[in-house]
């Protein structure tokens, strides 16, 4: 078995369906490498959690970011693609609306606690067409209790909508231009950098350098999940120092990278 295959893993496929088979429904998948979907939708709640690796949804208006110990909620209708690292262990439930009426209408992250991490893995394992009246039934009904009391966690990103700005957003994914200011960007784009940096908090609440530290960071999760030096991911970031690195991952995550990814 590679060490990177997860002993429990088995394989689902998910058919075009009309319906769910159940309200609750467990789908497992191993992914190999870096996956993509096209922007979709789904008429139930899809709730994607990886046991291993790091997954990535993106609607048109954020980037929602999970590593272990965290999930992704996405509502019925809502329009998304779906990354993830290489060899994710994959694991998503997908949700009849009427069974969750107090879930979130947009999408958010959602800290998974030991114990819905040990639920979302036992109920993954169950045929599609459980008894719903026996043990399983109770099981899944418990996997929604703990769902329902997830909290929240920032590892959200959102995306501006002015085309200006998303080319500055995607400049920033470029080594080469990773360290331009506003000042730069507005030169090059033939817009005052006043008319940017207020662009930029009225359109993600964010300011510029703000934004760019959590996308920076964000980003880190993926090689510090794989088991990259942490000093190599900060130069990589565009950090000048380890420390000024850790300091600002204890800012915006509230532990430095080993205690994140010690939880």
């Amino acid at each position: 078995m590679s060490p990177n295959r997860h002993p429990d893993t088995v394989h689902r496929s998910l058919p075009e369906l009309p319906s769910l088979p159940r309200p609750l429904y467990g789908r497992v998948e191993s992914l190999t490498n870096r996956a993509l979907t096209f922007r979709h939708t789904h008429p139930w709640v899809q709730l994607s959690y990886a046991i291993a690796g790091v997954l990535e949804v993106q609607t048109a208006g954020a980037r929602f970011v999970a590593p272990p110990q965290r999930a992704v909620w996405v509502p019925a209708g809502v329009e998304h693609r779906v990354f993830s690292s290489p060899r994710t262990e994959m694991r998503s439930l997908y949700i009849d609306s009427g069974a969750v009426p107090w879930g979130p209408h947009e999408c958010r992250v959602l800290a998974v606690s030991p114990l819905l991490r040990e639920l979302i893995r036992r109920f993954s394992a169950l045929p599609a067409e459980y008894d719903e009246q026996g043990a399983p039934g109770r099981l899944a009904a418990v996997l929604l209790d703990e769902l329902q009391a997830a909290p929240a966690v920032a590892l959200m990103l959102p995306l501006p909508q002015d085309a200006r700005l998303r080319e500055v957003c995607q400049g920033l994914q470029d080594a080469r231009l990773r360290q331009l200011g506003l000042s730069e960007w507005g030169e090059r784009l033939g817009v005052s950098e006043k008319t940017l940096s207020r662009l930029f908090l009225r359109e993600t609440g964010l300011s510029f350098r703000a934004w760019r530290q959590r996308q920076r960071l964000l980003d880190a999760l993926t090689p510090l999940e794989q088991g990259e030096r942490v000093t190599d991911v900060a130069l990589a970031c565009g950090y000048d120092s380890l420390s000024a690195f850790i300091a600002a991952f204890r800012r915006q995550f509230g532990a430095t990278p080993g205690e994140f990814f010690r939880e």
